[in-house]
């Protein structure tokens, strides 16, 4: 083996793994959006949930990419195990798509794919057309990566060092090792049985101990669901489990069938694939996920159950010190499919905690003690912590590749953020007037308070309808919206022309009139706040 063959080796697979990423991040950038709806609607039912994840898995050509985003689905609420593991059972099966086009050998059309990907990403205008422009640049790029590397082995197998070392791979819980390890670090399976059918092609590898590289490579993906599920709540780490469990207990199975049988499986996958023996070790590939998912989907929710042994439920825990966000999950967990649904559920909790701050600052304002002032200013410190964190996190993913119809909102999401924020002040200036009643004993007249009351009411079912509308992306409440609105709108102006009679005729203290003053404009700003949230899924502005 001399130093251009290694060299030509490593520099193929780079560019396979290149192209790969080229081709994974385009997909997902062009259609990103589209296929997390899809994913969400076809997961309701678990069989339909693993079709649909072949078909997912297969077009992003990642089942460690497909697993960590069905990770960050869980982790942030919004698919459950039973569903989480009929999708990772069938990335499994999609993962195979990848060595059935390199056994195809498309080569010798690499140029072509590269040449008509470079004109359309440079010379289009049109940016769904330039994704696709990319995904066939990626193409063409891993397919360049795959000659490379096919004419060094071509190569490797006229060195005698080369051959013996790969001939010493003749014990088959080895070749289970090779293929854990190889993938583990790659953390791709589809570019590691890549490799291994291109030596196999070229007589480096007999198919026998190809089979068990393959069941290896098979645990081995594991490893970057596991690393990103890390950092994440306990139904992300038992999502992971689940991707874990299906995979060993697959390869054990299959493993345990071959010790028995191999040279009949051989003789069957010979027989299916004729005499390319590429063809075999893709075929092999292929039967032997559908083979994993036929035995075992089955007994999924006996699978999941499994993993709460594993990932336990902590009774009796203290709640955690400090605030934290729930939906967003932290650097390990991050998928730019699921970032931005994440960033709107975590809004939508944030602004409940809002509306709940601001309905208990008016109360205490009402009833002032020392308490509950107390526990408006401790909600109002978490909501500056989730305004700063979720800030942060916008700000992080805005700087990465994601799908252009979340890139598009990513602006609205900024807003809607300090719009919540505004609100948590407004309860936390409620609270301040609170202190100030209590210190200097101020009454309210029972006409004052029963009109507080009514225009906090009215602006609670703003906000609430505000931030059901973004959170669902719905224009359901609309008309709803701008009646409330502009009935709060109006309603101020006549509560401070009312409060103004009150003080002529002496039936309130100034005092009083300028913490109710201030109370009324407060709760006006609040429901501007709210609209500006709702307007965000819209491209106009709401009327004045």
């Amino acid at each position: 083996m001399n130093i251009e063959n290694l060299l030509s080796l490593i520099g193929g697979l780079g560019l396979f793994l290149y192209g790969m990423t080229v081709m994974g991040e385009s997909i997902e950038k062009a259609a990103g959006a589209k296929m997390r709806s899809f994913l969400d609607f076809f997961t309701k039912n678990r069989f339909i949930g693993m079709l649909f994840g072949m078909l997912f898995c297969a077009i992003v050509q990642s089942s460690s990419a497909t697993t960590v985003m069905v990770v960050s689905f869980v982790n942030a609420g919004l698919m459950n195990l039973v569903q989480a593991a009929g999708v990772i059972m069938g990335a499994n099966v999609g993962t195979t798509i990848t060595s059935q086009l390199v056994a195809f050998n498309l080569s010798q059309a690499a140029p072509v794919f590269l040449m008509l990907g470079v004109i359309v990403t440079m010379f289009c205008k049109n940016n769904k057309v330039k994704q696709i422009g990319e995904v066939v640049l990626g193409f063409g790029v891993l397919f360049m990566g795959l000659s490379l590397m096919s004419g060094s082995m071509e190569g490797m197998k006229e060195s005698p060092f080369v051959v013996e070392l790969l001939h010493g791979i003749n014990n088959p819980f080895l070749g289970i090792l090779i293929g854990f390890v190889i993938t583990a670090i790659i953390q791709s399976s589809s570019v590691t049985v890549s490799i291994v059918l291109l030596m196999a092609q070229q007589g480096l590898l007999p198919l026998w101990i190809c089979f068990y590289i393959i069941l290896g490579c098979n645990i081995g993906s594991c490893t970057t669901a596991l690393l990103a599920s890390i950092s994440g709540n306990k139904d992300a780490k038992r999502a992971a489990m689940i991707h874990f469990l299906f995979n060993v207990m697959g390869t054990i199975v299959i493993a345990a069938i071959l010790l028995v049988g191999e040279s009949w499986v051989e003789a069957g996958i010979r027989r299916i694939s004729g005499d390319n023996i590429g063809r075999c070790v893709a075929n092999a590939h292929t039967f032997f996920k559908v083979f994993q998912v036929i035995i075992l989907f089955p007994f999924a929710k006996w699978i999941v159950k499994l993993t709460y042994l594993f990932v336990p439920d902590k009774a009796g825990r203290g709640k955690q010190e400090g605030f934290q966000l729930e939906y967003i999950g932290p650097a390990s967990v991050f998928s730019p499919n699921t970032a931005v649904v994440e960033v709107t559920k975590e809004l939508e909790r944030m602004g409940h905690i809002a509306v709940e701050n601001l309905t208990a600052a008016v109360n205490v304002l009402m009833k002032p003690e020392d308490k509950g002032i107390q526990k408006v200013y401790e909600t109002e410190k978490q909501i500056n912590y989730m305004n700063h964190a979720i800030t942060d996190y916008l700000v992080k993913i805005s700087q990465s590749t994601l799908p252009m119809d979340d890139m598009k909102n990513i602006g609205g999401l900024f807003h809607v953020v300090n719009d919540i924020e505004r609100i948590g002040d407004h309860a936390e200036n409620f609270a301040d007037s609170a202190v100030l009643r209590k210190e200097k004993n101020i009454s309210f007249s029972k006409e004052a308070e029963a009109e507080l009351l009514e225009m906090l009411h009215r602006v609670i079912k703003i906000t609430n309808y505000s931030i059901d509308m973004f959170s669902n992306n719905s224009k359901e409440h609309l008309q709803e919206i701008l009646d409330l609105e502009n009935g709060i709108d109006q309603m101020e102006r006549d509560l401070q022309e009312s409060h103004v009679e009150r003080l002529k005729k002496g039936k309130c203290k100034q005092e009083a009139g300028m913490i109710f003053s201030d109370i009324i404009s407060g709760l006006e700003r609040v429901a501007d706040h709210a609209t500006n949230i709702a307007f965000s899924i819209l491209d106009e502005e709401p009327e004045e």
